[in-house]
């Protein structure tokens, strides 16, 4: 939803801040404002429970502290949760009144809530004659502005009673004359000037913060006492909604109009809060009164806020024993129509989508969540569960059905409980599969699943369900069958009509001899038919997109270009329709894409000029740019208006006013708009835009390689879908299909679309899917009317179950949310029957057989000549997606045992990194994750972070930390300090650690006695590696190989290796006191005991860990502290190049004549060899 309310205290800042400085709509000069704007003295008060008697008072007495005018003036206090209710007199009332009302439910027509938010203010007194009216909204036209000077309460009728003034879109506010004559008429002409410079302000604000709607009643104007010079203008009542998708133009506006200096607050109130993004707090949208976030519902608006798909959950009855599951914003409102037109409204427990390919992990929270609200209360009649949805267009079916089959199996137990019954209907990329798995899981889960394919009508299984037949009284018997054929089948396949109409899946069989069919595969040549007619069109008016239509995609899309491509090939098109890609990022290059099975190359053009210029025939393009740039990118494509005829904005989030303006903009230029917020439009057998129509198997099953004789429009995307579906499945196919986008403002409408189809001889029927909100469709009856459209017409609009919500529910398009009652589907449908050549079917469920019906009349009549299918193209298929499907393999390059990056959420060892912070598993136990691929006992992960704690450093003295301080010194950066460090370990440094580790463990293992070891190493005249220390001994013992041997000997089960260590280390010291186990020693032998004596590893693991180097990991990896530690110290040190002394070098050379030295050397020893 982009317009959405604010709270009242909201508005008033807004207009307080920014009324006297907003940049002025009028031609005329920016000169002093001609009143006195009301002064910030408004105190906000928000109450959350349980506690709200104790939280009211400590806000009361807050306030008083900060907003001192409270104590002194006299007050108004009133609720400020999107309704209007005025309060009483005086601080002492106001705070009683407060203190009564807070926490309490009350009733306001139908819609029942508590009162927790006020708005506090001073009282102002004024003659009833002062009091005005004054509102201002938006239309698709312009802006209106509505006035009278009969304000106040008892206002009345404001249409019939307001002068109105409509402000076309892009033009400025109107001369003073024409305020003061349209506006003022009833209004004392001594306050002409002060009106007009107010109602030029207000306006202004309005466009500069992208307001939606502002109203205030009542608006009074008082004039000044002698000793004051200008008079005093006050909104004493206020209600606005703004346009949340502009937030990224006005939010940093909003929010400084709300900082704490200036919405009245002392200085000292404003410190300690915390950092915004802006110069005050982000703009507050609350919920409508009595529609509350749940729980649950506030989680599933924190998921939606954190992804790019769409996830939407309303409670609507917590006992209700029907809940939905559905997929797709327009998808979920048809399933909630089809509930309420069985008259089960008071049944259904929950509003709700997803939408825009959520991940499993993503669809498994939604699903949970839903499952955990069902299995609360025990219903005696059991419960359903509807897991429905249209023919989708990207989202792999199987994928996200994968996370609702795991929240079903999680809530097995709790499903049987309470006697739940479950229908699925899906269709869509991969949609065999997953209902094949939902079908499995129906065999194992212990509750009834029932599934069904795109072959059943999308709402067919809410009749079905809920009164144990379907809308027509029958079901085919083929539905279920069909949904086992999984895609490799398609492929190679095509689809067949049977006699009584309805499509199955083919039976491939192979034609014998004499005629009969005695094998399941036939040759393709014998079992194709042709299509000879050929329909040769040309560009008109009505007829934007041909076989010849060219287009460029306006940013970087490779993805649906491909898909454009596929299109165009399946279709037999002699060139592609994309011509080139625009993307004002980077350079100009060429895309690498396939035509067919081969590859072509897509110019990528840096500029639209230079596209324009190379391409001069293409005259459509497809905008992709973001919410917030599209506006920009396509006035620059209105610029080229003789050339482009076009434009796709695909977009979503675009500002009301922004699309306005583009619109104005097109309908000057004479160029077609389609969107924004739009999948795109598609006219079968010619063009593609975009990602119209899914993927390939989604175009080969709606036939729409082909054309047909049907034109539709819809203002849904993903309906669309579902249209083409329905359309193929009832007539001979679509002729053309437009998606106008889900926005209050389509660049386009039904109307103009229609009357396109109404001039195109080759379109002969018309399908409109219209839904709640806009007047749009009454264009279309009056157009029907009056004979301008003389083709029939099959409409239907959603959202007839919007009358049975209390609250306003925002349903999946921002404009889908009626105004008034004219906008309802209802009145929308009611009309439209009303009308001949308009057919409107009973219910939603009943539009396929309108459809056959109207098409069957036609061909009865001749209208329409069915021709005979024409060859079924091959379905061009990406390599990622036949990998996805299991229809090929391939041998990977590289393996992983350890880490999963390619999920939701990153894995070590299978372990999902929020466990690892969770659990607190620490350094070592992450290491014990990524070099084990396990989790170790919390001894070992322990004793892993002290054996790096103690090989962090030894000092800046040996060979590998000196060589990091020279690199250092030498301006090199961390990292090739670091790794000139780690080059000198080896066997002579840092490597003890692995062959004390070699030599104790076979020494040990062979039966050597400790004795034995020391006199076999003697004898071989070798070092015991792990033994001696230049300056510890065993009266200096080393402080490090204490802190090892204490906690192994206690922490570890057992220590056979060490025990030996330790009896060597007495013979050795025993000769010479420094030949201690050091600790280089004393940690390769506690190792090699860690792995042998923890049960974690097998004998041959332990060995291969040893074998491999994991004891040389762990020097390496801590000394790479005290490396970097190195590294670091010389930076801050500021060290310079480092050049060692000439004094601490001994020159040998071969010979050398001394009196050659240079003087300055004269100190440096010279060993001269004799010749």
């Amino acid at each position: 939803m982009s317009a959405k309310a604010i709270r009242e205290y909201d508005g008033k800042l807004l207009l307080v801040y920014h009324l006297l400085r907003a940049p002025l709509l009028s031609k005329q000069e920016n000169g002093p404002s001609l009143f006195t704007p009301t002064a910030t003295k408004l105190a906000h008060i928000n109450v959350n429970g349980p506690n709200f008697g104790t939280d009211l008072k400590q806000q009361l007495n807050q306030l008083e502290k900060t907003h001192p005018w409270l104590l002194t003036d006299k007050l108004v206090a009133k609720p400020d949760q999107l309704i209007k209710r005025r309060g009483k007199h005086g601080l002492f009332e106001v705070r009683t009144w407060i203190e009564e009302r807070v926490g309490k439910e009350i009733k306001i027509e139908r819609t029942t809530g508590i009162l927790k938010t006020f708005l506090v203010e001073p009282f102002v007194p004024h003659p009833a004659d002062n009091e005005y009216y004054i509102c201002i909204n938006s239309v698709r036209e312009g802006d209106n502005i509505l006035f009278t000077h009969e304000g106040g309460i008892d206002i009345g009728d404001v249409d019939t009673k307001a002068f109105k003034l409509l402000i076309p879109v892009d033009t400025d506010i109107p001369s003073s004359e024409i305020i003061k004559k349209t506006l003022l008429r009833d209004v004392p002409e001594f306050k002409h000037d002060v009106l007009i410079d107010f109602v030029t302000r207000l306006y202004s604000v309005y466009v500069d913060l992208h307001f939606t709607y502002l109203e205030i009643n009542p608006l009074v104007v008082t004039y000044p006492a002698e000793e004051e010079t200008s008079p005093q203008v006050m909104y004493l009542d206020l209600a606005a909604k703004v346009d949340q998708t502009a937030e990224f133009e006005s939010g940093p506006k909003w929010a400084i109009a709300r900082s704490p200096q200036n919405a009245g607050l002392r200085a000292a109130t404003a410190k300690n809060t915390h950092q915004n993004v802006d110069q005050g707090p982000p703009m507050e949208f609350p919920a409508p009164f009595g529609r509350d976030l749940t729980r649950e519902e506030a989680y599933i608006q924190e998921l939606d806020g954190k992804t790019g798909a769409s996830l939407k959950l309303t409670v609507l009855n917590r006992t209700g024993r029907i809940w939905t599951m559905v997929a797709g914003g327009g998808a979920s409102v048809v399933y909630s129509d089809a509930i309420v037109a069985l008259r089960f409204a008071n049944e259904l427990a929950n509003y709700g989508e997803y939408s825009g390919a959520p991940t499993e992990t993503q669809t498994y929270e939604y699903a949970k969540t839903i499952l955990d609200l069902m299995t609360r209360e025990v219903h005696p009649q059991g419960k359903i569960l509807f897991i429905g949805g249209g023919v989708a267009n990207f989202t792999n079916v199987a994928t996200t059905f994968k996370g609702i089959i795991r929240a079903l199996t999680e809530f097995k137990q709790a499903l049987i409980n309470h006697k739940v019954r479950i229908f699925v209907r899906r269709g869509g990329p991969n949609y065999q599969e997953g209902l094949r798995a939902m079908r499995q899981l129906g065999e194992t889960l212990g509750v009834e699943i029932q599934v069904f394919g795109p072959e059943t009508h999308i709402t067919e299984i809410i009749p079905l369900a809920l009164e144990g037949k379907p809308s027509d009284g029958s079901i085919e018997q083929d539905y279920r069958a069909s949904s086992d054929h999984l895609f490799q089948y398609h492929l190679f396949g095509t689809t067949i009509t049977n006699a009584s109409g309805n499509n199955t899946p083919p039976k491939l069989t192979i034609a014998e001899e004499d005629g009969h069919q005695t094998s399941q595969l036939t040759k393709p040549s014998e079992r194709m038919t042709y299509l000879t007619d050929q329909r040769q069109e040309i560009a008109e008016w009505y007829r934007p997109f041909t076989s010849k239509t060219r287009a460029f995609v306006y940013g970087m899309q490779p993805r649906a270009v491909q898909g454009m491509l596929d299109f165009d090939f399946m279709c037999k098109r002699e060139t592609h329709s994309v011509a080139a890609m625009v993307y004002p990022f980077g350079s100009s290059y060429v895309q690498k894409l396939y035509w067919g099975t081969k590859e072509t190359l897509i110019p990528v053009f840096t500029s639209l000029k230079e596209a324009v210029e190379q391409f001069p025939e293409v005259d459509v393009v497809v905008n992709f740019a973001s919410c917030r740039s599209v506006y920009g990118s396509t006035l620059e494509i209105l610029t080229y208006s003789h050339y482009i005829k076009a434009v796709a904005i695909i977009a979503e989030g675009v500002p009301e006013r922004r699309t306005r303006q583009l619109l104005h903009d097109a309908e000057k230029r004479k160029v077609l708009v389609i969107g924004p917020a739009t999948v795109g439009g598609i006219k079968p057998g010619c063009f593609k835009i975009g990602n119209t129509g899914g993927m390939m198997d989604n175009i080969v099953s709606s036939k729409l390689y082909r054309a047909g004789s049907v034109g539709y429009v819809s203002k849904s995307g993903g309906m669309s879908n579902e249209l083409n579906s329905i359309i193929s499945r009832t007539t001979d196919g679509v002729y053309e299909g437009v998606a106008i986008g889900g926005d209050r403002y389509p660049g386009s409408t039904f109307i103009d679309h229609l009357l396109r189809y109404e001039e195109d001889p080759h379109c002969k029927m018309m399908v409109l899917l219209g839904e709640v909100g806009g007047i749009e469709e009454y264009r279309v009856v009056e157009s029907v009317k009056r004979g301008i459209i003389t083709k029939p017409i099959v409409a239907w609009c959603i959202g007839t179950c919007a009358k049975m919500f209390t609250t306003d529910v925002q349903f999946g398009h921002a404009g889908s949310m009626a105004n008034s009652d004219l906008e309802t589907a209802d009145a929308k449908n009611k009309a439209m029957r009303a009308v001949a050549g308009i057919v409107v079917p009973e219910t939603f469920e009943k539009l396929p057989l309108v459809l056959a019906e109207t098409y069957n009349q036609l061909v009865k009549e001749g209208i329409i000549q069915p021709r005979p299918e024409p060859e079924i193209p091959k379905i061009p298929i990406d390599y990622a997606w036949a990998q996805e499907l299991g229809l090929v393999r391939k041998p990977a390059s590289f393996v992983s045992t350890i880490v999963d990056d390619r999920g939701q959420e990153l894995l070590y060892a299978g372990m999902r990194i929020t466990d690892v912070f969770k659990e607190d598993v620490g350094i070592g136990g992450v290491l014990s994750l990524l070099w084990f691929k396990r989790r170790l006992p919390n001894y070992a992960c322990q004793f892993i972070e002290m054996v790096l704690m103690l090989t962090a450093d030894h000092g800046p003295a040996v060979s590998g930390a000196m060589n990091t301080i020279v690199t250092t010194r030498a301006g090199k950066d961390l990292i090739s300090s670091l790794v000139s460090g780690l080059l000198t370990i080896g066997e002579r440094f840092g490597g003890a650690l692995d062959g004390a580790a070699r030599s104790f463990t076979k020494a040990y293992d062979s039966g050597l006695t400790p004795r034995e070891f020391v006199t076999f190493m003697r004898k071989a005249n070798k070092l015991i590696p792990g033994i001696g220390h230049k300056i510890k001994s065993r009266t200096n013992p080393d402080m490090r190989v204490l802190l090892v041997k204490d906690y192994v000997k206690k922490h570890f089960p057992n220590t056979p290796i060490l025990d030996y260590a330790l009896k060597v280390e007495e013979i050795t010291t025993s000769k010479k006191d420094n030949l201690i186990l050091n600790v280089d020693g004393c940690i390769a032998v506690s190792f090699v005991d860690l792995l042998r004596e923890s049960g974690a590893f097998t004998y041959d693991e332990a060995e291969e860990y040893l074998r491999i180097g994991t004891l040389n990991g762990l020097f390496v990896l801590g000394r790479s502290l005290g490396f970097i530690g190195h590294h670091l110290d010389q930076k801050r040190l500021k060290q310079g190049l480092y050049r060692h002394p000439w004094d601490n070098i001994s020159y040998l050379l071969p010979s050398l004549d001394p009196a050659s030295l240079d003087p300055r050397r004269v100190n440096t020893r010279v060993h001269v060899e004799s010749k």
